[in-house]
């Protein structure tokens, strides 16, 4: 039996998401040493703090056939497997390059777009009534983040 998905579950994930970026952008501040470059690291951390919020704010505002349950799970499951598919999706320690800024943008700009086609690919087991426009206001929020730090890397020479 395929595992459906709701937008209430959705965005659970995506504030689980938005939670590993805060991580990987805060230790990231730390590994370096230019304090421009560390004071961006921290408002990335910041604003991934803030689409976590926004994500729990949309999440609450859900319709109740939104936040309806798609199969039977007693044993709370699927929540389980939702939680270990964002860590292990998006933004998991996987070999990223935190020694230089080059590095650390390359990383969070694949881990962005991780993001995107993980959305793409959840908005896809969502029922149309069940928020795929809400789905979308996520990936606009990841497409945000990409322009900043392609910015950044841009203007670094790399």
């Amino acid at each position: 039996m395929g595992l459906g998905f709701n937008a209430n579950e959705i965005f659970e994930m995506a504030e689980q998401i938005e939670r590993n970026g805060a991580a990987y952008y805060r230790e990231a501040a730390e590994a370096v040493t230019n304090d421009a470059d560390k004071k961006f690291l921290i408002e990335l951390a910041e604003m991934e703090d803030d689409h976590e919020v926004t994500f729990g704010d949309l999440r609450k505002n859900l319709g109740a056939d939104e936040k309806s349950e798609l199969t039977f799970d007693p044993e709370d499951e699927a929540a389980q497997y939702l939680k270990a598919l964002a860590d292990t999706r998006v933004f998991y320690d996987k070999a990223l390059d935190l020694s230089s800024m080059t590095g650390i943008l390359k990383g969070a700009i694949t881990a962005e777009k991780d993001s995107i086609v993980f959305y793409l690919g959840m908005k896809d087991l969502v029922a149309g009534s069940r928020g795929k426009d809400r789905i979308d206001a996520i990936i606009k929020e990841e497409m945000k983040h990409i322009k900043l730090l392609s910015g950044r890397l841009m203007a670094i020479g790399k």
